[in-house]
């Protein structure tokens, strides 16, 4: 296999592994179809498929950025920020499906809307299209905030 496949199935795998490893602790989303939920909440069945789409395409521009010929330093700190908003992006579910607190991880959901913000910048500076593919991302937390927060205010 092509070394740059290799590559680029491992920055698939790891936010798929975060993302999978989070829903594990957290206990999944059995307690989301008894939540008071508030306008244009998705059914259930939903969010693994979105979620898979978007860790996939988080994963596709990650590896863009790793494989680039840009300064080294520059993809670094790039990577760096990836590093940073996966992290948080594992802690959410923690706080909100695992430990039910609600408003914490409205407020965890700001900090990793922030972290991809800056990680798209980084990303669109090495490689432009790398950048785009986390705009999907960026858009769904934010889907993601609003109904986090109406979870909140309605439980």
């Amino acid at each position: 296999m092509n070394k740059n496949w290799k590559k680029r199935l491992i920055c698939w795998a790891i936010p798929l592994a975060v993302g999978g490893l989070a829903a594990l602790l957290s206990g999944g989303m059995s307690s989301y179809r008894t939540l008071n939920q508030p306008p244009l909440s998705p059914p259930g069945w939903v969010f693994p498929i979105v979620w898979t789409v978007l860790y996939l395409l988080m994963g596709e521009a990650s590896y863009r950025v790793l494989v680039s010929d840009k300064d080294a330093t520059q993809i670094k700190k790039a990577l760096i920020a990836y590093g940073i908003q996966l992290f948080l992006n594992f802690l959410w579910p923690l706080f909100f499906f695992g430990g039910q607190l609600y408003l914490t991880s409205f407020f965890v959901l700001l900090l990793l809307w922030v972290a991809i913000l800056l990680t798209l910048r980084r990303f669109s500076q090495i490689d432009e299209p790398a950048g785009d593919l986390l705009i999907p991302y960026l858009l769904w937390v934010t889907f993601a905030g609003y109904l986090n927060f109406g979870v909140f205010l309605l439980n």
